[in-house]
């Protein structure tokens, strides 16, 4: 009976190796940067990851794109130690396409919709409709956006299309490294927009909504393993991990999509 109950008891755990397929004889300190879109969903994950695996991730954050110092970027650009960057997926093709990450180690993780939000409390902008949305912009005193992928596509494309660029000259503010909800709730911008999964999890707002259909844009999040990296069997174990389908509904819960189909509950 003992041998039984230790066999049903180690289940969970083999389960977790098989799925893992890390195969390593010993702990690796794997280092990880991620954007903020994806942030979330890896900090839910990881420690499911550590438990299964045995290994340590060491975490750090960046945008994907921009001139911060600590955009990702940049950090493969001044050589810094990084086995896995998970990060947007045109920027992450643009740094593979420059031989900064490794070839054909792509996985894509989950795409990603821009929600608005505003200050805990506040009147909420009915923006289910583009005149809605136009109307929220114009009627803000401050409005501000990302430097990242949201934040772009709203100042080359959106603007242009609700069509009120030269309206929003002096009022719309690109924030750099800080989340736009933090902006928000502090009371440096009255409205903002940017991924919804990196809106979720700030407080002192509140989400107004998705942009309306035919002006949303969805970003793909994908992971890569970095050259050079000094854990690259234990990043590959980690991508596979992060893709699994058993991961989706914890992407989902994020307000991402995830790019998996998730397990089917087990009965």
């Amino acid at each position: 009976m003992l041998q039984h109950t230790l066999v049903r008891r180690s289940a969970p755990i083999l389960a977790g190796f098989m799925l893992l397929a890390a195969g390593a004889a010993h702990a690796a300190d794997i280092r990880v940067v991620s954007s903020g879109g994806f942030a979330q969903a890896y900090k839910n994950l990881a420690p499911a990851y550590e438990r299964a695996s045995g290994d340590h991730l060491v975490s750090e954050w960046g945008p994907s794109m921009g001139s911060t110092k600590n955009a990702i970027p940049a950090r493969l650009a001044r050589g810094e130690a990084i086995d896995v960057v998970i990060m947007v997926g045109d920027a992450l093709d643009k740094l593979m396409q420059e031989g900064r990450l490794v070839p054909g180690s792509k996985v894509v993780l989950a795409n990603s919709p821009i929600a608005c939000a505003v200050r805990r409390g506040a009147a909420k902008p009915d923006i289910s409709t583009t005149e809605g949305l136009r109307s929220a912009f114009l009627k803000a005193d401050k409005v501000a956006y990302s430097d990242s992928a949201s934040g772009v596509y709203i100042e080359t494309q959106l603007m242009n299309k609700l069509q009120i660029s030269e309206q929003m000259q002096g009022k719309a503010a690109k924030i750099p490294a800080t989340p736009v909800g933090e902006i928000i709730a502090h009371g440096q911008a009255d409205f903002g927009c940017q991924q919804r999964s990196e809106l979720l999890p700030v407080e002192g707002i509140d989400i107004v909504g998705l942009l309306p259909p035919e002006v949303q844009k969805m970003t793909q999040f994908s992971a890569a393993l970095v050259p050079g990296g000094k854990q690259p069997e234990a990043g590959r174990a980690l991508l596979r991990f992060l893709a699994s389908p058993d991961n989706a509904g914890a992407i989902e819960a994020t307000g991402l999509e995830p790019a998996a189909a998730p397990t089917p509950a087990m009965h």
